[in-house]
């Protein structure tokens, strides 16, 4: 964890991946992330496969891989917020929160008293984080919705698979990814406004808004030109060459689209009258001329491996790289070089693996690292600590089942 955010609580009533996304950004941050999860299940993403942690016999744990990535360094608490007892315990922690976070369906929260307008009266300075599907308003707001929706509805499946294909989606949860990073901004941003006097304020994130805002280099095909963009493949819309090619024995992604990087490709493939036809003078030409251009570099690139070619192309400067499965990610030298992957103790299991934050700051590094918590580890931590109960008054909660 980095210092950055020392002193900052944080509220983490999120499930699944948005919520738990931001909250983790937080929590690697420094800040002190308190996941509320409900008794006996917790978050549905603790059995999301298909891969899980596995304890010290080898056999599978309720700790999903989805899960870890998603809710390190925090410390979890077990809450039955369906009953009044409950509700009142997410009250009091709420009032010594500087941000909660939550993912629930529109309205879920206000039933039990536990909507910002309520906690607004509890903590005035509160930043409360709303992350839903369609937003707080509009007439899909009550529905609800996962990652491949919003990929399919603004339109980036469109444009993602090949051309004569059907629509893909990304193979990660990438807009629910990006809803997270986008609720860190918008909570750092609320933040900085109530530290100079502006108090608290609500956050309405929707998945659908980010999806669509991501897909703002597409959509302004249609807008300005009223082109419908196109599934591409590996291609760019506005770029040529630059895409994946088959070499001897496997794939190379190859961009080249720039003039001298084209230039260098050709020369590196033995092909210089390429770089004096006028249909492949400048890259517009290139991009409009591709369907003549590409098969010729395909026929040269195919007499070649990926490995050669690869640092023949790097040696002139050209973008390539390869296609790489997950285990070839993990062994990469830089990927190895900047420690991106490690292991991490872990109370039940041993240790488990996690990946690093991309996050890199001088004064204050992200260089220490929390395992995921188990179910409930820090309730009486948290209940006696923050809140001030007595190990009686825990027991009774938990005799009655509410934590």
């Amino acid at each position: 964890m980095s210092k950055s955010l020392e002193g900052i609580r944080v509220i983490d009533m999120g499930r699944i991946v948005s919520a738990p996304w931001c909250g983790q950004a937080l929590a690697d941050l420094g800040a002190d992330v308190i996941k509320v999860e409900r008794p006996g299940r917790g978050d549905d993403l603790r059995t999301y496969g298909p891969s899980f942690a596995h304890d010290r016999d080898g056999k599978p744990t309720p700790e999903s891989g989805h899960y870890l990535c998603s809710n390190r360094n925090k410390r979890s608490v077990t809450v039955d917020i369906a009953r009044p007892e409950g509700q009142e315990l997410i009250r009091k922690l709420a009032a010594s929160a500087d941000v909660l976070i939550e993912n629930y369906k529109v309205g879920d929260l206000k039933r039990y008293g536990l909507d910002y307008e309520s906690l607004k009266a509890v903590n005035p300075n509160l930043i409360y984080c709303s992350i839903t599907g369609f937003g707080q308003s509009g007439p899909y707001a009550s529905q609800p919705g996962y990652d491949a929706v919003f990929q399919g509805m603004s339109g980036m499946m469109s444009v993602t698979g090949e051309p004569d294909g059907s629509p893909q989606r990304v193979g990660v949860f990438i807009i629910d990814e990006m809803t997270g990073l986008y609720a860190a901004v918008a909570i750092l941003a609320a933040l900085r406004h109530r530290d100079n006097g502006g108090g608290g304020q609500y956050i309405d994130l929707a998945l659908l808004d980010v999806a669509v805002a991501a897909m703002a280099p597409r959509t302004i095909e249609w807008l300005l030109d009223k082109q419908i963009p196109e599934r591409l493949g590996t291609k760019s819309p506005g770029s040529a060459p630059a895409q994946v090619f088959a070499c001897a024995d496997g794939f190379l992604n190859i961009q080249a689209g720039a003039e001298a990087d084209y230039r260098k490709l050709c020369d590196a493939l033995g092909v210089p009258e390429l770089k004096e036809d006028l249909r492949f003078a400048i890259r517009k030409d290139r991009v409009i001329h591709q369907d003549v251009l590409i098969p010729l570099l395909e026929e040269k690139i195919r007499g070649w491996t990926v490995k050669d070619l690869s640092a023949e192309l790097v040696a002139r400067g050209v973008v390539a790289s390869p296609i790489y499965t997950a285990d070839q990610v993990v062994a990469d030298q830089q990927v190895v070089h900047r420690g991106l992957h490690f292991d991490v103790p872990h109370p039940t299991v041993g240790t488990v693996p996690l990946v690093a934050s991309p996050m890199r700051m001088s004064g204050t590094p992200v260089d220490h690292y929390r395992a995921p918590p188990t179910l409930g580890q820090h309730t009486d931590d948290v209940l006696q600590g923050l809140l001030q109960l007595t190990p009686d008054e825990i027991e009774k909660l938990r005799q009655d089942a509410i934590i």
